[in-house]
């Protein structure tokens, strides 16, 4: 089942968004106009929409104010995407040539700029303080999120707690907040806007387990970007820190990483096969499971519409998604 399936009654609504945001993005400048097109036609479920419209489906559902703050969203995920890729020195992102790559690192960096600008714009529009501050307050985490990834690059000297820590901030959180904005932008109760947010919390940290995971079991083809990136990058995910316990394994994967930016596939191709044949996969297939547990109990204080069977066949979908 394609993931849209579950909320297919929100297709026209989706195309709108889509189409305010490629008219959004249009820049004066030819090159920045160019690189943020290039952006948003890679692809993407739009997914922080999707949450932002289904978490309003609960209250006064209002197409014309929800979509400000969806569009918004999207724009500060797409940013944090285009940051990212000069971070990581990415030359493919679902399959498709990135904007550093096209162009260059400053390129990209104003490119994200230029989103997160148009954003605060659009969220301007909606008139309401109370999303002001809890954007501007996730776009701080998400920054936390980044430089404490950048700081623990190569660094063998961490552990689980550090990586749910960055996960929460780099993904969970920006989800969860999607959630939350989309319920106060149609009035909801408190108590539903807080299940709301949780269950997108629990959500966001399952979705980037499993992103997690599938860089060691999918293929180049599949990802749109070499498999085994995050290790090659210096980026300790779960299931290496699953293995980690064990001293032999860690001073091996410490001395493979001492190269740093000079990590090739062939460095850690030795590491990528043990991660995959020694339960490493199977426990972080479980940690992501306790979280979309949570989630499906989170939906449980919510009534039941057409938009709470849309979030539970998401999460359904999370667990298994194999891309």
């Amino acid at each position: 089942m394609k993931l849209s399936t579950s909320y297919y009654f929100l297709k026209d609504d989706i195309n709108k968004i889509d189409k305010e945001l490629l008219h959004i993005i249009q820049a004066e400048h030819s090159v920045l106009r160019a690189a943020s097109t290039q952006l948003l036609q890679a692809g993407g479920k739009r997914i922080r929409p999707v949450f932002v419209l289904l978490a309003a489906q609960f209250g006064e559902y209002n197409f014309e104010r929800v979509k400000k703050v969806a569009i918004a969203l999207e724009l500060i995920h797409m940013a944090t995407l285009v940051h990212d890729d000069v971070i990581d020195d990415a030359q493919l992102r679902r399959g498709k040539e990135t904007v550093k790559s096209k162009w260059d690192n400053r390129v990209a960096m104003y490119t994200g700029d230029f989103m997160i600008a148009r954003a605060l714009e659009v969220l301007s529009e909606a008139n309401s303080a109370k999303a002001h501050q809890i954007l501007s307050r996730g776009i701080v985490e998400v920054c936390l999120g980044e430089i404490e990834q950048l700081k623990d690059q190569y660094n063998v000297n961490q552990n689980i707690r550090t990586y749910l820590r960055r996960i929460k901030r780099k993904t969970a959180l920006l989800i969860a907040i999607s959630c939350r904005l989309g319920a106060a932008a149609s009035d909801l109760d408190e108590k539903s806007e807080r299940a709301l947010f949780r269950y997108g919390y629990y959500i966001g940290m399952s979705y980037q387990i499993i992103d997690d995971i599938l860089d060691f079991t999918s293929t180049d083809e599949e990802l749109g970007k070499p498999a085994g990136s995050d290790l090659m990058n210096g980026n300790i995910t779960l299931p290496v820190l699953y293995l980690m316990r064990d001293q032999t394994f860690k001073d091996k994967l410490e001395k493979k990483l001492s190269k740093r930016q000079h990590v090739g596939k062939e460095d850690v191709k030795d590491i990528i096969e043990e991660v995959k044949t020694n339960n490493a996969i199977d426990y972080a297939y479980e940690i992501s499971d306790r979280y979309l547990q949570k989630a499906f109990q989170q939906l449980d204080q919510l009534p039941d519409n057409r938009a709470k069977n849309a979030l539970k066949q998401i999460a359904k979908y999370i667990g298994k998604r194999t891309s």
